[in-house]
């Protein structure tokens, strides 16, 4: 097993974190030690097929057992209790014991979430010290390819089962083993990134419990403030029953003092309960995300840059990198160029286009004036006729009135000169009756 140290730790003793043993981490070795340590980047033989691994069991990194810290709740109970039998004749004796069942029920959730937190704790320093190790060294390989990937591979499957069954160790072994099967950076980059949200997802997942108990305590503690307030209101009752007895207006003045105590103790108690459990909850949740970042920074700056999909040693990968860099770069100048000139040959056609609607506009204005124009002139010169027509036959009319005025003065006036006598005879009798 090797670990991964900086360089200003050389001659400092340390704890092992697979054995627990202390000893003194070595001096970085000379260029000549490197030399001749190092193996060839090409590894065994890339035509060889990849070896069958089972893998190893994985245990859930952030939840721990449910039995056992149930088990270790009910012990952090008996250690509240006990503590507070030995502060007998104290308020902490009094607001454990005498202040109902509620605030038992307090104590027992509180306590079982303080034993999730140090579980988890417990977890999150396993996977802290995980991280010391040194999973991909550089003695098999500068770079990972197809030829050397299985020796990388090997390397993960001997380190200490206590530290490899970690969120790092078992991305990193998912990851090499794809590369083994599937050599492409693609598939990898994209495979971590996908257990990361997993993992992100579950170490979110696993404080579910803790926080429904962070809810649940104060609720209780509005519970026994309930139950102490109907316990007053129902000594009060009496109180008010018995004021001539002074013997028992003091007894039931006790009853309802203690039902205030106990709707006060109980909120107070789940109060200081939710506060307790809630500082190491935040302080664990950071942890485990800082955890989380620095193994997905770890794949990101140390594994992914060291995958070759094409394959051969450091050097010629190197070249081969630089020339499909290249090649890539003169691909996006050349689609680059090529949209720009189809950008000009589009605003070309546009402007055409531009310039054929105006001037198709223009004629069509035209037309439209010239059309309205011959419109108004006609109108005009039928509007003239029109009322030319008119005007001479009214004058007609008037005129030939005129003359039927003068012709009927001429009349009436030889009327007027002359005298017309009119005789008017009798009818017989006969031709009345008859009509005649």
């Amino acid at each position: 097993m090797t670990l991964s140290v900086a360089a200003e730790h050389a001659g400092r003793s340390a704890r092992c974190p697979g054995c627990n043993h202390r000893f003194t981490l070595p001096a970085e070795p000379t260029d000549g030690d490197k030399q001749a340590g190092r193996r060839p980047a090409d590894g065994s033989d890339p035509s060889s097929e990849p070896k069958q691994r089972t893998g190893w069991r994985e245990t859930d990194p952030a939840n721990p057992d449910i039995r056992l810290s149930l088990g270790l709740g009910i012990g952090i109970t008996a250690l509240i209790l006990l503590f507070g039998l030995l502060l007998r004749r104290t308020y902490v004796y009094t607001i454990l014991f005498e202040r109902g069942w509620v605030n038992f029920a307090e104590t027992f959730v509180f306590a079982w979430g303080m034993a999730i937190i140090i579980l988890k704790f417990q977890k999150l320093a396993h996977q802290r010290n995980a991280l010391l190790l040194d999973v991909l060294p550089r003695k098999i390989g500068r770079e990972i390819n197809r030829g050397n990937v299985s020796q990388f591979i090997d390397h993960v499957y001997r380190l200490p089962l206590r530290l490899r069954d970690s969120l790092m160790v078992n991305r990193i072994r998912k990851g090499l083993e794809l590369f083994e099967v599937r050599p492409s950076n693609a598939d990898v980059a994209h495979m971590m990134s996908t257990q990361s949200d997993i993992d992100s997802i579950r170490i979110a997942g696993s404080y579910s419990l803790i926080k429904v108990f962070i809810w649940a305590i104060p609720i209780l503690g509005f519970v026994g403030t309930v139950l102490g307030l109907s316990s007053a209101i129902g000594n009060f009752s009496g109180v008010m029953g018995g004021a001539k007895d002074i013997d028992a207006l003091m007894g039931s003045l006790g009853g309802v003092t203690s039902g205030l105590g106990t709707s006060f103790d109980t909120t107070l108690l789940g109060l200081l309960y939710s506060i307790l459990l809630s500082f190491p909850m935040s302080a664990l949740q950071k942890g485990e995300d800082d955890s989380l970042n620095t193994i997905d920074a770890y794949c990101n700056e140390t594994l992914l840059p060291r995958l070759n999909d094409g394959g051969g040693s450091g050097g010629s990968g190197g070249g081969n990198v630089a020339g499909e860099m290249r090649q890539l770069v003169d691909t996006i100048l050349a689609a680059q160029k090529q949209f720009v000139a189809d950008l000009r040959d589009v605003s070309v056609l546009v402007r055409d286009q531009v310039v054929a609607l105006e001037a198709r506009a223009t004629r069509h204005s035209d037309e439209i004036v010239k059309n309205v124009s011959h419109t108004l002139a006609h109108l005009e010169r039928a509007t003239t006729t029109g009322v030319e027509s008119s005007t001479a036959a009214v004058t007609a009319h008037i005129a030939a009135l005129q003359q039927g005025l003068d012709s009927l003065n001429t009349v009436l006036k030889a009327v007027g000169e002359r005298q017309v006598h009119v005789e008017l005879r009798p009818r017989s009798l006969w031709r009345r009756l008859i009509g005649k």
